[in-house]
């Protein structure tokens, strides 16, 4: 596990981050000649482009550069699909903005003579472009700045690594891999040395990226283990996560290895994304700690219970894909019930740490989440137990597999319902931000519906 949540903060610049003046010099020398400027997309993947670092220190640090709006609106596949309003062929797929964040500039010691920030999404006119999803997350953070707070986060990512390339995997149609461990590697220092030529490329490149690693440990599938870093303030932390889940796909590749964070690959274990939260003051102070039953504050009560509250219309930003609801299955270590616990990994919410360090633990996102869209739907939550001064249910003790209560939607169809009838989230976030993810949904509901699946090959070829 990660993310201690204790004293520290964001600090001074990590080896690895760049300032401008640093990249003039570098890009000068010929340290550095290609600069990536890229932001998230809805389905949590690096998008943007590849720029020579002279165009880009004379055009584009102080401007901008473009990129066709599309980007918020394909699926998965890079198809152009309708019913989003922002972006059509009605409406002439024209471009937004990618305005870049310098506080973001960093090497990229995976790549040659590379260098990568990322970008803040806008219209030419200055406006955001509501529905990226670092733009969610920042207008969630404005939310808590009115109050004189900011959110810490840390993500835990699990992954599964095959001694095949992603071209074989292709080719196979992803069946027959061969998993780099095959057995149960939790914690097993054997299982991790087996790859640590892997994995120590993939600490090595970020933290030579400005990222902060703390640990590697093996997990329960075979092949899958877990790089944990630190925390940070939260949208610090989201565009960390995606650095990284980019750049170890990156470095996979290299090695010929095919690396995968999808929630549900096999009928074993998934991967999680726990992601782990908790509120300072101006000055530091814990805003979820006190002295109340469990190290909690009042405040930390009511934020606890808006997660417990809003969790199920909230699922669609913690479990955005039809593989996301695979992961829910009793006894799998991924939860099932809306409950929450004190150091309780059966329950959907787990309270961990103490004074400086208390933070609750969402354990609902799988490896394909979104961390922006999901840490704005916490924060959102935690508000709305706040402002509401909701009452915390007694921590569940015990197994929540065997729980009779509310349970985590079983589908994304389920989850899309919630969403999109919740007053919650239309409020937090406004209706054409829940419209645009509902579309989401919707999309890859439509297409899954249209597919032959080979579970359906194998039921009904021969026998039906």
């Amino acid at each position: 596990m990660t993310n201690s949540h204790g004293t520290g903060g964001k600090g001074a610049a990590r080896p690895g981050m760049m300032s401008m003046e640093e990249l003039r010099a570098a890009a000068g020398a010929g340290e550095i000649d290609t600069v990536i400027l890229a932001f998230t997309d809805m389905q949590g993947r690096l998008a943007g482009k590849r720029l020579s670092a002279e165009f880009f220190l004379d055009e584009v640090a102080e401007h901008y550069a473009e990129g066709c709006n599309y980007l918020l609106a394909v699926d998965v596949d890079m198809n152009t699909v309708g019913g989003y309003a922002m972006s059509s062929w009605e409406r002439g797929y024209g471009d937004f903005v990618l305005r870049p964040d310098l506080a973001t500039l960093r090497r990229v010691p995976w790549l040659p003579s590379t260098a990568l920030l990322l970008a803040d999404l806008t219209w030419l006119d200055g406006a955001p472009v509501i529905a990226s999803p670092r733009q969610i997350l920042r207008a969630q953070m404005d939310r808590l700045a009115e109050r004189g707070w900011v959110a810490l986060a840390g993500t835990e990512l699990e992954f599964i690594v095959y001694s095949d390339s992603y071209e074989q995997a292709s080719d196979r149609n992803y069946t027959g891999l061969t998993p780099v461990n095959q057995y149960n590697v939790d914690y097993s220092i054997l299982g991790t040395s087996r790859i640590d030529p892997l994995l120590r490329r993939i600490t090595a490149g970020m933290t030579g990226a400005g990222l902060y690693v703390e640990s590697a440990k093996g997990e329960c599938n075979f092949g899958q283990h877990e790089i944990a870093f630190r925390y940070a303030d939260a949208v610090t932390t989201c565009d960390n996560h995606s650095i990284y889940k980019n750049g170890a796909k990156e470095i996979a590749a290299q090695e010929g290895k095919a690396l995968t964070f999808m929630a549900k690959p096999n009928q074993r274990e998934g991967n999680s994304c726990h992601i782990h939260l908790s509120l300072r003051a101006a000055d530091g102070t814990p805003i979820l700690a006190g002295d109340g039953p469990h190290g909690l504050s009042g405040l930390g009560e009511h934020f606890l219970a808006g997660q417990l509250a809003a969790m199920r219309e909230l699922t669609l930003a913690y479990a955005p894909n039809i593989n996301s609801y695979k992961r829910y299955v009793p006894g799998s270590f991924a939860p099932t019930a809306v409950r929450w616990g004190v150091d309780n990994r059966t329950c959907a919410l787990r309270l961990v740490g103490h004074g400086h360090s208390l933070r609750v633990e969402n354990r609902v996102p799988g490896g394909d989440v979104n961390p922006y869209l999901a840490v704005a739907a916490m924060i959102a939550a935690g508000l709305h137990g706040i402002d509401n001064e909701l009452a915390l249910e007694d921590a569940f003790a015990g197994n929540a597999y065997a729980d009779d209560g509310p349970k985590v939607p079983h589908t994304l169809r389920d989850a899309l319902g919630l969403w999109q009838g919740s007053t919650l989230a239309a409020s937090a976030f406004g209706a054409d931000v829940v419209d645009h993810y509902a579309n989401y949904a919707r999309v890859e509901l439509a297409a899954f519906d249209a597919a032959v699946t080979d579970w359906e090959l194998r039921r009904g070829f021969e026998r039906l």
